[in-house]
């Protein structure tokens, strides 16, 4: 199928997610019907530990997120509602601003007693959020942006100009009448065009979600999330005009839809972006490329997690399981891992400790996140470059410090006396060795 360009894949915000498969959510899970801001909210809840709100777009529901949500409940208390009048919330005419959803979402949570959360979103869920974060900033721990432009921020104006978005204005009694009982071929023109393989958007969840959208008032509540567009630019630019955002702000787009322009967007109204963009998918993240999606959101949200209270003295550490060059080190053979705490290849803090033996040499390497080091024992011999012969090296002994920058590529060997060095870092960690680079000259 064709790539939309940066700005052309923002047709697609309009008409967004299905869900792959339909995975049913963990039997964990409860649903709970919310009284929230004059509607009633269809409302999964499940898992423990620091609250995350889970927001879909249109052309699906809250089902989208099974396969996330399962991942996060392990240490989070995740909260995916059905938007206003979508999926299975209760039908209502009016309320489709994006700030009066936001207040929605927040009387979702004053029920569930939670008074802050991460918020993600795709599509329109990705407004309502945006809107979220500007609304109630002190309630937003971090915010997770998917596959929309916002309206009145950054580019939007260039955006409306794409012919690929005549959806935005299509609305009213008349297009309704239209849709009724083909919602099914009206939707397909969203899951097919806007998808970079159009088969990962399967018939179950295609005949899934056609049928919940052919529900009455569904497709009234549709079109009325674009119908609030020219609202939602009014409050947005004012909500931008009064600060930008603080929170830390992911943003992520398909390789074959918005891609890194979804970033450029977010910069326009958050200080702190990171970006992300997903290969071999269109708009419909979640269904074209679920594991690296999840993935990315699982690590952004529980990058700042904190640490388990653990007190090990050295007999217990003595007795813990030893690996080989595990996740965080340079995979030389010979080198034992012990982890002390957390684990480096996930999200997280975590601490090792590394025994390598005598005349063990280690090529330049880097690793993507930051770390601190101290030797415990013996002699290690550690220098900063390219290449073994690039820096000058220190020959660190017991009780010695020094860090290892992301990114940052250093080198390191044993002469005749093994080592046993301490490192601390924040996971996901991993080793990307430079190329050609010799371990010593």
């Amino acid at each position: 199928m064709k790539t939309l360009s940066s700005f052309a894949f923002f047709l697609s915000i309009a008409a967004l997610p299905a869900a792959a498969n339909i995975q049913s959510y963990p039997s964990s899970f409860r649903i709970q019907e919310i009284r929230a801001n004059g509607t009633t909210v269809h409302v999964r809840v499940g898992g423990t530990g620091p609250a995350v709100v889970l927001l879909h777009g249109f052309a699906d529901t809250g089902d989208m997120w099974a396969p996330l949500a399962a991942s996060l409940a392990a240490d989070h208390t995740v909260v995916v509602p059905d938007l206003r009048s979508m999926g299975l919330s209760a039908v209502t005419e009016r309320g489709f601003e994006k700030m009066n959803q936001a207040k929605d979402i927040a009387d979702v949570l004053d029920t569930l007693h939670i008074a802050t959360a991460g918020i993600v979103g795709h599509d329109i869920g990705n407004m309502v959020a945006f809107a979220f974060a500007e609304r109630y900033p002190e309630r937003t721990t971090k915010l997770v942006m998917m596959e929309a432009p916002v309206p009145g921020v950054g580019p939007w104006d260039d955006i409306l100009k794409s012919p690929l978005l005549w959806h935005f204005r299509f609305g009213g009694v008349d297009m309704e009448r239209l849709v009724a009982g083909r919602e099914r071929i009206y939707l397909d023109r969203f899951w097919n065009d806007f998808a970079a393989d159009p088969s990962k958007f399967d018939e179950a969840s295609r005949v899934h979600y056609a049928e919940l959208y052919a529900r009455p008032g569904r497709m009234h509540a549709g079109f009325a999330q674009f119908a609030a567009f020219d609202r939602d630019v009014i409050d947005n630019k004012a909500a931008v005009g009064r600060g930008r955002l603080q929170m830390p702000v992911l943003a992520v787009g398909g390789d074959h839809s918005l891609g890194s322009t979804m970033a450029y967007i977010m910069r326009f109204a958050a200080d702190n972006v990171r970006e992300v963009v997903i290969k071999d998918s269109g708009h419909w993240l979640m269904e074209e490329q679920p594991e690296a999606t999840v993935s990315v959101i699982v690590d952004f949200l529980s990058a700042d997690s904190s640490i388990n209270s653990r007190a090990l003295g050295v007999a217990e550490i003595g007795a813990l399981a030893r690996s080989g060059a595990g996740v965080g080190t340079s995979g030389v053979g010979g080198i034992q891992t012990i982890v002390l705490s957390g684990d480096p290849a996930k999200a997280g803090p975590y601490a090792i400790e590394l025994k390598i033996p005598a005349h063990t040499h280690i090529a330049a390497h880097s690793h993507r996140d930051n770390r601190l080091a101290m030797v415990v024992a013996g002699e290690w011999h550690f220098g900063y470059g390219s290449k073994a012969d690039d820096a000058q090296t220190s020959v660190l002994t017991q009780g010695a410090f020094y860090t290892e920058p992301a990114n940052a590529p250093h080198f390191a060997f044993t002469g005749d006396q093994p080592a046993t060095v301490f490192i601390t870092g924040t996971g996901p960690s991993d080793t990307h060795f430079q190329k050609n680079a010799p371990s010593r000259p």
